[in-house]
């Protein structure tokens, strides 16, 4: 496939979930409810985030707020003291009790294998800051298009594309790499020194680097716990992904197949009557992975817009979970929180791996997700490989616009 020329605007995202009404019912049963300054502990020390909690008629809310993203929270429990909330489409959650004007708590992120991880978690009432409570002076500014270069401790390495935007001290972008976007960053300028984060519900991601005299930035990025990789970027307003590995089917010509569990267990084949002589789109995707969650947010309306017109949308789900209910539980939460009316199946566990082995037909894999378009023959004639959702913006238009181009040309065939 060819690779659309990949950039970032993120100047121009904009929110995702609406702010509760003006004249939302006053908070009376909630003494927890209120604007805060989170923070999870990294290894790389404190990622803050915007965290409000609020009544909204008879339902706890909170907003998750990481520059232009606002991100509804509506699995909240509050009880006496104590908070719960579940992240919409995962299974990570917030427990936290109020400490005066504090709450304090923990994050459990679900991993593969078991491998959860327990962060820290602290969020102050009425602070509003997200790195340091007095802005100093930046250095220089990081505003534009810089190449990055990810760099892990054996030498491997690996590109991405950022876009900041800098107004003042502070600072508000994306980096998007061949797998898909980090989605919504914010953070500031201080001195010479550039400091990003992010926590969607998933990605839990600290960015420091420092700006040098000859116009690049060094530093490290940390995810959640178990993650932390050097980077460098240099300002480069024409930098791309262009020639970024991409997955390819072995034999164009060959009809895809396969069988999977749905999530009542019983098997689904691609062959089936319901998918006969329908442009069929195949995700593979995973609940845990925001870049999916980014994707189904786009498929779930596109889907109700278009099936009538002859498309069907199946989701091969890959889980952190060997075990089938525990991965149907997982999906299920997916399903609900996102509005997903399209057919989604237990296909495997979260590895690239266990994914080339049910999907032969496929060279390599290299990104949940990763997304094919069949014709009504069977026939893949299209590959899309990551998810580049509206945090990048002008990004996000010209692949859903791909996507849409590309269903026309195959219900136009017949």
């Amino acid at each position: 496939m060819t690779r659309t020329t990949l950039f970032i605007a993120a100047s121009v995202v904009l929110a995702a979930c609406a702010r509760p009404p003006a004249d939302a019912p006053p908070v009376e049963d909630s003494v927890l409810a209120g604007q805060y300054r989170a923070t999870l502990q990294l290894p790389g020390g404190e990622l803050p985030f915007g965290f409000e909690l609020v009544r909204l008629g008879d339902r706890n809310l909170i907003y998750l707020q990481n520059g232009a993203e606002r991100l509804a929270v509506e699995d909240v429990t509050l009880a006496g003291d104590t908070l719960e909330a579940r992240m919409p489409g995962y299974e990570n959650r917030i427990s936290a009790k109020a400490e005066g004007a504090a709450l304090r708590g923990e994050l459990l992120l679900v991993k593969r294998g078991g491998a959860n991880q327990v962060i820290p978690f602290i969020a102050e009432r009425g602070v509003t800051h997200r790195f340091f409570a007095t802005p100093a002076a930046s250095a220089g500014s990081v505003s534009g298009r810089w190449a990055v270069t990810f760099a892990e401790a054996d030498g491997k390495t690996s590109p991405g594309v950022a876009e900041f935007r800098q107004e003042g001290a502070a600072v508000t972008g994306t980096i998007l790499t061949p797998t898909g976007d980090h989605r919504y960053l914010a953070g500031e300028m201080r001195g010479n020194e550039l400091y990003l984060s992010t926590f969607d519900g998933a990605h839990a991601y600290l960015y420091r680097a420092q700006l040098a005299a000859d116009d690049t930035l060094a530093g490290t990025f940390w995810s959640g716990l178990a993650w932390e990789q050097a980077f460098s970027a240099r300002r480069d307003e024409a930098a791309t992904l262009e020639g970024a590995p991409a997955t390819a089917v072995r034999n164009a010509a060959e009809r895809l197949e396969f069988t999977f569990p749905d999530l009542d267990g019983q098997p689904v084949s691609l062959s089936d009557p319901r998918f006969a002589d329908k442009v069929v789109v195949i995700t593979l995707a995973g609940s845990w992975c925001p870049n999916c969650h980014d994707e189904a947010m786009f498929l779930a309306p596109w889907y109700q817009r278009n099936r009538a017109r002859g498309l069907e949308v199946i989701s091969l789900m890959f889980e952190h979970f060997g075990d089938f209910e525990a991965a149907a539980a997982a999906t299920r939460l997916f399903r609900a929180d996102l509005g997903i009316q399209y057919t989604t199946l237990i296909a495997g566990v979260s590895d690239r791996d266990d994914v080339a082995k049910k999907l032969p037909q496929l060279d390599a894999i290299y990104a949940f997700p990763t997304t094919l378009f069949l014709d009504r023959s069977g026939r893949v004639r299209h590959v899309h490989t990551g998810f580049s959702g509206p945090a990048t913006g002008a990004h996000y238009d010209a692949l859903t616009a791909q996507f849409d181009a590309l269903l026309e040309q195959l219900l136009a065939e017949g």
